[in-house]
């Protein structure tokens, strides 16, 4: 299962790298998208390398016993490299000198592979053997990816954190968090290690295979990785349907007020029968239209007195303060249909302050949400209601 969850984030990191070198080629200088794709490759490919079934397609001989193995670690190394390179790319921009990290990088990954060479490891069923001359170079190994890694990694979380923390809220700073969150894994992942020194050490020994927990940090590490690096390609798109799928339930936990509404007032209604044919947002706004066009029709019906004697009634039903104003508009829109059957009008009083001034319709829509909300809880507005009835002064029908 984790396996076949690391082939698909590989396949979904390859796939994001690869769009966002297309959306930002002319947005972005060429060196920084080549810097940006190298990382997304080689961390790709070196979690693929490593995977029990590329071993078992291998198969046993020198190709699994050191080609994929030293693979893996140097691609790991050459990642971090660009990401560092990337990073600096980013955020010094032509000022950038990243020849001295990946002159730094280069060294690293050439000790790298002599040291791997001089171990001599040998594959025994899951396990790869060292001789006793040969444990030192397996130890210098292990150690040189260890501190290679983790300092580089160290200094590539402190830069993201103090980028996101300073980020203005948006997809940027999202993107950035996310990616300290990739970071921050790649450190677990590459700390995780430290437990195959402490073996090597002890029996000469070392699991030939990612255990479980390196297979699920790897996994969320190129799944927050390439998430983050590639927010700013698809968020807009995520926040298209996330808004389409709010504005759907703010349509729908609306409607009891609106059904209400329209069968006091149905000239309210605008096109019944195709209400979600322009789509949930033109829906919703729609349906905000008609329900203060219906508030509007009513308006000769609505006792001025009410509103404060219907708060201090739900008050005194002990209804959250914060759900007072909802419950008190209820009330009075109940009061008021009530009234616009029997005939009622009552005299112009000071008209109510809005309580949404200057509001858009999604703004307009929570509003009428919490309005809908309360109207639903029928016992608490009928026994607040019945509570503020204090003979109201009714003009002539």
């Amino acid at each position: 299962m984790i396996e076949t969850l690391a082939y698909h984030l590989c396949v979904v990191g390859f796939a994001g790298f690869g769009y966002k070198l297309i959306e930002a080629r002319h947005s972005q200088p060429a060196r920084t998208m080549w810097l940006l794709a190298g990382f997304g490759i080689c961390i790709a490919t070196g979690i693929l390398v490593l995977t029990p079934a590329m071993a078992a397609l291998a198969g046993p001989g020198p190709v699994a016993e050191w080609v994929l193995t030293l693979a893996g670690d140097e691609l790991k190394l050459a990642a971090i490299g660009f990401a560092v390179a990337f990073t600096q790319s980013m955020w010094r921009g032509e000022r950038a000198r990243p020849v001295p990290h990946a002159l730094f990088t280069g060294a690293t990954m050439v000790l790298l592979a002599v040291f791997f060479a001089l171990s001599e490891p040998k594959r025994v069923g899951d396990d790869t053997l060292f001789s006793p001359g040969t444990v030192p170079f397996a130890l210098a190994d292990k150690v040189l990816f260890l501190l290679y890694s983790l300092v580089s990694l160290g200094l590539l979380f402190a830069v993201f954190v103090r980028s996101a923390w300073h980020a203005e809220p948006g997809p940027l700073r999202a993107g950035l968090w996310l990616l300290v969150a990739g970071v921050g894994t790649a450190f677990v992942w590459t700390f995780w290690d430290v437990d195959d020194v402490r073996q090597l050490a002890a029996t000469a020994r070392i699991g030939a295979r990612e255990d479980l927990p390196s297979s699920v940090l790897a996994a969320a590490t190129i799944g927050f990785v390439a998430t983050g690096a590639t927010l700013s390609a698809w968020s807009p798109a995520v926040s298209s349907v996330l808004g389409r799928v709010r504005a759907y339930r703010a349509y729908r936990r609306i409607e009891p007020l609106w059904t209400a509404l329209r069968a006091a007032v149905p000239g309210i209604a605008l096109d019944p029968g195709r209400e979600l044919a322009g789509g949930a947002e033109f829906a919703l706004y729609r349906r905000v239209i008609e329900i203060r066009d219906g508030h509007l029709a009513l308006r000769a019906h609505f006792d001025p007195g009410l509103p404060a004697r219907a708060a201090a009634a739900a008050r005194g039903a002990g209804v959250r303060e914060a759900d007072v104003a909802a419950t008190v508009e209820a009330v009075t829109l109940a009061a008021a249909i009530e009234a616009g059957r029997a005939g009622r009008r009552f005299e112009p009083g000071e008209p109510p302050p809005d309580p949404l001034p200057d509001a858009d319709v999604e703004t307009e829509a929570a509003w009428l949400v919490r309005v809908s909300r309360a109207w639903r809880r029928e016992t608490v507005v009928e026994r607040v209601r019945a509570a503020a009835s204090a003979a109201p002064q009714v003009s002539s029908p």
